[in-house]
Protein backbone atom coordinates (compact mmCIF):
# COMPACT_ATOMS: atom_id res chain seq x y z
CA UNK A 1 0.00 0.00 0.00
CA UNK A 2 1.26 3.53 -0.76
CA UNK A 3 1.15 5.80 2.14
CA UNK A 4 -1.24 8.33 1.82
CA UNK A 5 -1.38 11.56 4.06
CA UNK A 6 -4.77 12.57 5.34
CA UNK A 7 -5.25 15.69 6.85
CA UNK A 8 -9.10 15.40 8.17
CA UNK A 9 -10.87 13.30 10.81
CA UNK A 10 -13.08 12.54 8.06
CA UNK A 11 -10.90 11.09 5.86
CA UNK A 12 -9.52 8.73 8.74
CA UNK A 13 -13.05 7.59 8.87
CA UNK A 14 -12.87 6.76 5.01
CA UNK A 15 -9.94 5.05 4.98
CA UNK A 16 -9.01 3.39 7.89
CA UNK A 17 -12.15 2.40 9.36
CA UNK A 18 -13.40 0.14 6.84
CA UNK A 19 -10.13 -1.48 6.86
CA UNK A 20 -11.01 -2.43 10.33
CA UNK A 21 -14.42 -3.15 9.82
CA UNK A 22 -13.41 -6.00 7.34
CA UNK A 23 -10.67 -7.19 10.37
CA UNK A 24 -7.43 -5.83 9.64
CA UNK A 25 -5.36 -4.81 13.34
CA UNK A 26 -5.03 -0.85 13.13
CA UNK A 27 -1.56 0.46 15.31
CA UNK A 28 -1.36 3.83 16.00
CA UNK A 29 2.02 5.73 16.95
CA UNK A 30 1.20 9.26 17.90
CA UNK A 31 3.64 11.86 17.29
CA UNK A 32 4.38 15.86 16.99
CA UNK A 33 6.84 15.36 14.44
CA UNK A 34 10.76 15.76 14.34
CA UNK A 35 11.12 12.03 14.19
CA UNK A 36 14.53 10.24 15.03
CA UNK A 37 15.21 6.83 15.98
CA UNK A 38 13.49 6.67 19.12
CA UNK A 39 9.97 7.60 17.13
CA UNK A 40 10.87 4.98 14.09
CA UNK A 41 11.59 2.31 17.18
CA UNK A 42 7.94 2.88 17.34
CA UNK A 43 7.13 2.84 14.13
CA UNK A 44 8.95 -0.54 13.95
CA UNK A 45 7.18 -1.87 16.34
CA UNK A 46 3.59 -1.42 15.27
CA UNK A 47 4.46 -2.29 11.96
CA UNK A 48 5.54 -5.78 12.99
CA UNK A 49 2.10 -5.96 14.93
CA UNK A 50 -0.52 -4.79 13.04
CA UNK A 51 -2.33 -5.21 9.32
CA UNK A 52 -2.68 -1.05 8.96
CA UNK A 53 -0.09 1.06 10.19
CA UNK A 54 -0.97 5.01 11.32
CA UNK A 55 1.61 7.25 12.05
CA UNK A 56 0.37 10.92 13.68
CA UNK A 57 2.39 14.42 12.76
CA UNK A 58 0.68 17.15 15.07
CA UNK A 59 2.51 19.49 17.46
CA UNK A 60 -0.25 19.98 20.12
CA UNK A 61 -0.31 23.74 21.15
CA UNK A 62 -2.76 22.62 23.96
CA UNK A 63 0.20 20.64 26.28
CA UNK A 64 2.65 23.39 25.79
CA UNK A 65 2.60 25.95 28.58
CA UNK A 66 5.34 27.82 26.67
CA UNK A 67 4.83 30.41 24.19
CA UNK A 68 8.48 30.18 22.89
CA UNK A 69 8.68 26.41 23.08
CA UNK A 70 5.62 25.96 20.57
CA UNK A 71 7.13 28.59 18.47
CA UNK A 72 10.25 26.66 18.62
CA UNK A 73 9.31 23.17 18.13
CA UNK A 74 11.15 21.95 15.22
CA UNK A 75 8.91 20.60 12.25
CA UNK A 76 10.95 19.36 9.74
CA UNK A 77 7.83 17.57 7.33
CA UNK A 78 9.28 16.48 3.99
CA UNK A 79 12.23 14.65 6.35
CA UNK A 80 9.79 12.92 8.65
CA UNK A 81 7.62 11.89 5.31
CA UNK A 82 10.30 10.47 3.74
CA UNK A 83 11.46 8.72 7.11
CA UNK A 84 7.84 7.23 7.40
CA UNK A 85 7.52 6.11 3.83
CA UNK A 86 10.70 4.06 4.41
CA UNK A 87 9.08 1.90 7.21
CA UNK A 88 5.72 1.25 5.37
CA UNK A 89 3.47 4.00 7.01
CA UNK A 90 0.28 3.17 5.25
CA UNK A 91 -1.53 6.31 6.97
CA UNK A 92 -0.35 9.38 8.16
CA UNK A 93 -2.57 11.65 9.95
CA UNK A 94 -1.03 15.45 9.61
CA UNK A 95 -4.06 17.83 10.77
CA UNK A 96 -4.09 21.09 10.84
CA UNK A 97 -4.53 22.81 14.56
CA UNK A 98 -8.29 24.03 13.78
CA UNK A 99 -8.91 20.61 12.64
CA UNK A 100 -8.11 19.08 15.59
CA UNK A 101 -9.59 21.99 17.67
CA UNK A 102 -12.84 22.78 16.13
CA UNK A 103 -14.55 24.46 19.25
CA UNK A 104 -15.29 27.99 20.07
CA UNK A 105 -13.10 29.01 22.37
CA UNK A 106 -10.63 25.32 22.40
CA UNK A 107 -11.40 22.54 24.16
CA UNK A 108 -12.67 22.90 27.39
CA UNK A 109 -12.31 19.63 28.78
CA UNK A 110 -10.72 18.67 32.51
CA UNK A 111 -9.49 15.52 33.13
CA UNK A 112 -9.00 14.09 36.47
CA UNK A 113 -5.93 12.41 36.88
CA UNK A 114 -5.04 13.28 40.54
CA UNK A 115 -2.58 12.54 42.12
CA UNK A 116 -0.77 10.93 38.62
CA UNK A 117 -0.44 14.67 36.89
CA UNK A 118 0.08 16.60 40.40
CA UNK A 119 3.82 15.35 40.82
CA UNK A 120 7.23 15.69 38.43
CA UNK A 121 5.59 16.69 35.19
CA UNK A 122 2.51 18.14 36.31
CA UNK A 123 4.41 19.94 39.10
CA UNK A 124 6.28 22.04 36.92
CA UNK A 125 3.95 21.70 33.80
CA UNK A 126 0.63 23.29 34.77
CA UNK A 127 -1.80 22.09 32.41
CA UNK A 128 0.34 19.52 30.32
CA UNK A 129 -0.90 15.93 31.12
CA UNK A 130 -4.93 17.92 30.37
CA UNK A 131 -3.56 18.48 26.88
CA UNK A 132 -1.71 15.59 26.45
CA UNK A 133 -5.17 14.03 27.03
CA UNK A 134 -6.94 16.11 24.98
CA UNK A 135 -5.38 15.30 21.72
CA UNK A 136 -4.64 12.08 22.67
CA UNK A 137 -8.50 11.61 23.48
CA UNK A 138 -9.17 13.15 20.04
CA UNK A 139 -7.02 10.63 17.82
CA UNK A 140 -8.37 7.75 19.74
CA UNK A 141 -11.34 8.47 18.72
CA UNK A 142 -10.66 9.94 15.33
CA UNK A 143 -8.66 6.94 14.49
CA UNK A 144 -9.69 4.13 16.86
CA UNK A 145 -7.06 1.88 16.95
CA UNK A 146 -6.54 -1.54 18.45
CA UNK A 147 -2.93 -0.84 20.12
CA UNK A 148 -1.10 2.48 20.38
CA UNK A 149 3.01 2.94 21.20
CA UNK A 150 4.39 5.63 23.61
CA UNK A 151 8.02 5.57 24.79
CA UNK A 152 9.23 5.33 28.17
CA UNK A 153 11.42 8.38 27.82
CA UNK A 154 8.47 9.83 28.45
CA UNK A 155 7.44 7.59 31.42
CA UNK A 156 5.01 9.96 33.58
CA UNK A 157 2.93 10.38 30.41
CA UNK A 158 2.77 6.76 29.61
CA UNK A 159 1.49 5.91 32.86
CA UNK A 160 -1.60 9.04 32.34
CA UNK A 161 -2.85 7.64 29.32
CA UNK A 162 -2.94 4.11 30.57
CA UNK A 163 -5.34 6.29 33.38
CA UNK A 164 -7.07 8.10 30.21
CA UNK A 165 -7.96 4.62 28.59
CA UNK A 166 -9.71 3.27 31.93
CA UNK A 167 -11.55 6.91 32.45
CA UNK A 168 -12.80 6.89 28.82
CA UNK A 169 -13.20 3.08 28.13
CA UNK A 170 -11.29 2.94 25.10
CA UNK A 171 -10.51 -0.47 23.69
CA UNK A 172 -7.32 0.32 22.94
CA UNK A 173 -3.90 -1.76 24.29
CA UNK A 174 -1.33 0.82 25.01
CA UNK A 175 2.09 -0.37 24.30
CA UNK A 176 5.49 0.83 25.99
CA UNK A 177 8.67 1.06 23.72
CA UNK A 178 12.17 1.07 25.25
CA UNK A 179 13.92 4.60 25.45
CA UNK A 180 16.06 4.78 22.51
CA UNK A 181 19.49 6.43 23.05
CA UNK A 182 22.30 8.06 21.12
CA UNK A 183 26.04 5.96 20.99
CA UNK A 184 26.78 8.30 24.22
CA UNK A 185 24.01 7.32 26.03
CA UNK A 186 21.67 10.73 25.78
CA UNK A 187 17.90 9.76 25.28
CA UNK A 188 16.93 10.67 21.57
CA UNK A 189 14.09 13.44 21.74
CA UNK A 190 13.20 15.87 19.14
CA UNK A 191 14.59 18.74 21.31
CA UNK A 192 18.15 17.39 20.78
CA UNK A 193 18.31 19.14 17.93
CA UNK A 194 18.07 22.62 19.53
CA UNK A 195 21.07 22.43 21.30
CA UNK A 196 24.20 24.32 20.41
CA UNK A 197 27.13 22.07 19.86
CA UNK A 198 28.65 22.89 23.07
CA UNK A 199 25.44 21.76 24.73
CA UNK A 200 25.17 18.66 22.97
CA UNK A 201 28.75 17.57 24.50
CA UNK A 202 27.40 18.22 27.94
CA UNK A 203 23.61 16.84 27.96
CA UNK A 204 25.04 13.39 27.82
CA UNK A 205 25.58 13.72 30.98
CA UNK A 206 22.24 13.48 32.37
CA UNK A 207 22.36 9.77 31.28
CA UNK A 208 25.54 8.98 32.86
CA UNK A 209 24.29 10.08 35.77
CA UNK A 210 21.13 7.91 35.85
CA UNK A 211 23.73 5.17 34.86
CA UNK A 212 25.59 5.13 37.92
CA UNK A 213 22.73 5.78 39.91
CA UNK A 214 21.08 2.30 39.13
CA UNK A 215 24.42 0.71 39.98
CA UNK A 216 24.39 2.59 43.28
CA UNK A 217 20.91 1.28 44.35
CA UNK A 218 21.96 -1.02 46.34
CA UNK A 219 24.31 1.18 48.08
CA UNK A 220 21.95 3.63 49.11
CA UNK A 221 17.98 4.47 50.49
CA UNK A 222 15.93 5.87 47.69
CA UNK A 223 15.85 8.61 49.34
CA UNK A 224 19.70 9.03 49.73
CA UNK A 225 19.89 8.60 45.77
CA UNK A 226 17.74 11.01 44.99
CA UNK A 227 20.09 13.45 47.54
CA UNK A 228 22.98 11.43 45.07
CA UNK A 229 21.59 12.59 41.86
CA UNK A 230 20.74 16.04 42.66
CA UNK A 231 24.04 16.39 43.96
CA UNK A 232 25.79 15.23 40.83
CA UNK A 233 23.69 17.04 38.14
CA UNK A 234 24.29 20.37 40.27
CA UNK A 235 28.58 19.45 39.85
CA UNK A 236 28.03 20.36 36.08
CA UNK A 237 27.66 24.07 35.73
CA UNK A 238 25.64 24.29 32.99
CA UNK A 239 22.43 21.86 33.81
CA UNK A 240 19.82 23.42 36.18
CA UNK A 241 18.19 20.12 37.82
CA UNK A 242 13.61 20.72 37.83
CA UNK A 243 13.25 17.50 39.35
CA UNK A 244 14.44 14.22 39.98
CA UNK A 245 12.46 11.39 41.85
CA UNK A 246 12.17 7.42 42.32
CA UNK A 247 8.33 6.43 41.75
CA UNK A 248 6.48 3.38 41.25
CA UNK A 249 5.05 2.59 38.10
CA UNK A 250 1.25 2.44 38.88
CA UNK A 251 0.54 5.31 41.13
CA UNK A 252 3.60 7.51 40.70
CA UNK A 253 4.03 7.78 44.40
CA UNK A 254 7.87 8.07 45.67
CA UNK A 255 9.77 5.42 46.68
CA UNK A 256 10.64 4.89 50.42
CA UNK A 257 12.01 1.19 50.36
CA UNK A 258 13.58 -0.71 47.85
CA UNK A 259 11.25 -3.57 49.48
CA UNK A 260 8.35 -2.44 48.13
CA UNK A 261 6.39 -5.11 45.74
CA UNK A 262 6.45 -2.57 42.83
CA UNK A 263 8.64 -1.72 39.77
CA UNK A 264 10.48 1.55 40.12
CA UNK A 265 11.17 4.44 37.78
CA UNK A 266 13.71 7.16 38.56
CA UNK A 267 12.83 10.39 36.42
CA UNK A 268 14.31 13.62 35.63
CA UNK A 269 13.95 17.08 34.13
CA UNK A 270 16.64 19.13 33.12
CA UNK A 271 17.51 22.41 31.38
CA UNK A 272 20.64 22.56 29.28
CA UNK A 273 20.81 26.21 28.95
CA UNK A 274 17.29 26.92 27.54
CA UNK A 275 16.27 23.50 26.11
CA UNK A 276 14.30 21.50 28.84
CA UNK A 277 15.57 17.50 28.47
CA UNK A 278 14.09 14.91 30.03
CA UNK A 279 15.17 10.78 30.83
CA UNK A 280 14.16 8.42 33.19
CA UNK A 281 15.47 4.75 34.47
CA UNK A 282 13.91 1.70 35.47
CA UNK A 283 15.63 0.35 38.48
CA UNK A 284 13.77 -3.35 37.89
Amino acid sequence: MRMEILATKTAVKEKVHPLKREGSSVGLVPTMGALHEGHLSLVRKARQENAILVVSLFVNPTQFNDADDLQNYPRPREDDLQKLRKHEVDYVFAPEVDEMYPEPGGDQRRFNFHPLDSVMEGKYRKGHFNGVAQIVSKLFETIQPHRAYFGLKDFQQLVIIRKLVSIMGYDIQIIPCPIVREPDGLAMSSRNLLLSSKERQVAPYISQVLFKAKELKDRYSPKALIAWVKEEISREASLRLEYFDIVDDQELKRIENWSEPTNKVGCIAVYLGRIRLIDAIIFD
